[in-house]
């Protein structure tokens, strides 16, 4: 039977979920090549947060004296640095990572959507990796973790949902428009500096926060914060904020990226 065209197309779950083995395979093939030839391997993970946080202390903690809400500034800073280089490296990977499978492409039919996941989900081991030295640091500073820190899973769910819709929305661009990995440098620098990463939310004027949750990683950071940090009080108007952007871009990414993945094949 011939049936019309849907006007949007399916966000393709259930498919994703048939190739669920090409997922696996692909989130694996993606982790061992990351460290394959590598004279450190894994200890990048843990070198790249570390070295970012003494940096930060140095210069913003001692110099600048930026306050930290009274926790000790390594602990804020690396705190923070956790879900913004799981989202910054998800997205950067995530960007590129159509073009970067051009020929699998070009090949055999899968659903497209299977590439920019694989690469969200691979960057959630070097994540872990990074958590154990926040378990030591927060040890060396005698800092205790806190029932919140059971909403911990959620908020890295949310990171990843983050990522992915951003990600999304670029992987598809930079099938048409190679310059989009040539601004992906600049615009994680940009972004991080406008997240509070380095500062306190806190120094936003109150009746700014919510219009400050416009930016999801505001939301995501002051989200870990609370959660590993335990301070007291609820999430704040801009982490809701955020949820509701991280949503839209969500479903905006999706619809964007299966209307164009039939192009990728000829353009990529």
């Amino acid at each position: 039977m011939v049936r019309p065209s849907r006007r949007w197309p399916r966000f393709g779950f259930k498919e994703v979920w048939e190739y669920r083995d090409l997922l696996y395979f692909l989130v694996w093939r993606d982790i061992k090549v990351r460290y394959k030839q590598t004279a450190l391997g894994v200890a990048w993970v843990i070198l790249q947060p570390v070295f970012a946080t003494v940096v930060f202390s140095v210069v913003f903690g001692r110099l600048a004296k930026v306050p930290s809400d009274g926790i000790p500034y390594p602990v804020f800073a690396y705190v923070a640095l956790l879900p913004w280089q799981l989202f910054a490296f998800c997205v950067a990977e995530s960007a590129n990572s159509l073009v970067g499978s051009q020929n699998l492409i070009k090949k055999v039919y899968f659903p497209r959507l299977i590439i920019p996941l694989s690469t969200v989900l691979a960057g959630l081991v070097d994540f872990g990796v990074s958590f154990l030295v926040l378990l030591a640091l927060l040890f060396r500073y005698h800092i205790s973790l806190t029932p919140s820190v059971a909403v911990l899973p959620a908020l890295v769910l949310f990171v990843v949902a983050a990522a992915l819709s951003v990600g999304l929305w670029l992987s598809a661009l930079n099938v048409e428009y190679r310059d989009v990995r040539y601004t992906l440098p600049f615009l994680a620098q940009i972004w991080m500096y406008a997240t509070p990463v380095v500062y306190s939310s806190s120094l936003v004027p109150a009746k700014w926060r919510a219009l400050y949750g416009l930016n999801p990683m505001a939301g995501v950071v002051e989200g870990f914060r609370w959660a590993v940090l335990g301070r007291s009080g609820a999430l704040g108007a801009q982490v809701w904020v955020s949820v509701g952007v991280v949503a839209l871009l969500l479903i905006g990414g999706l619809v964007y990226f299966r209307r164009m993945e039939s192009t990728f094949a000829d353009v990529v």
